[in-house]
């Protein structure tokens, strides 16, 4: 894995969207989303939320995608961009750049783009003013 430290999504999924089913627009999520169908338009988490965003092997998503973690075995055609961890099974396909914080690869994954390693946010602490 490439990144300074492993960080591994919570294992729950709050919504799915079925295998056979295509959504045309963007979808807007919180928690756990699993995507066996298809969608044409962006997929994004809520901003600040722990989420996981879940590609199976017969998902495609035609748009960006921002999310907080990232298991793919499914394509995404359009950019991704990962706050922290993406995991790339062995049949999973990329087709434009990709920004991430922690990667793993599996044999057979393929990315078609731009690789940007975004590194930790580094927390800034103040100390508080004294009464």
């Amino acid at each position: 894995m490439f990144g300074s430290a492993e960080k591994k999504p919570q294992g729950r999924i709050d919504s799915l969207i079925g295998a056979g089913t295509s959504i045309e627009g963007g979808v807007r999520f919180s928690g756990g989303l699993r995507i066996d169908g298809e969608v044409k338009g962006a997929v994004e988490a809520v901003e600040g939320a722990d989420t996981v965003l879940v590609l199976s092997e017969h998902a495609r998503v035609e748009g960006a995608v921002r999310v907080r973690h990232l298991v793919t075995n499914g394509t995404v055609v359009g950019p991704v961009f990962v706050a922290d961890s993406l995991e790339m099974q062995s049949k999973a396909r990329i087709v434009g750049d990709v920004e991430y914080s922690v990667i793993e690869m599996h044999q057979g994954a393929v990315i078609e783009g731009r690789l940007v390693h975004q590194p930790e946010k580094a927390v800034e602490l103040k100390l508080a003013a004294s009464n």
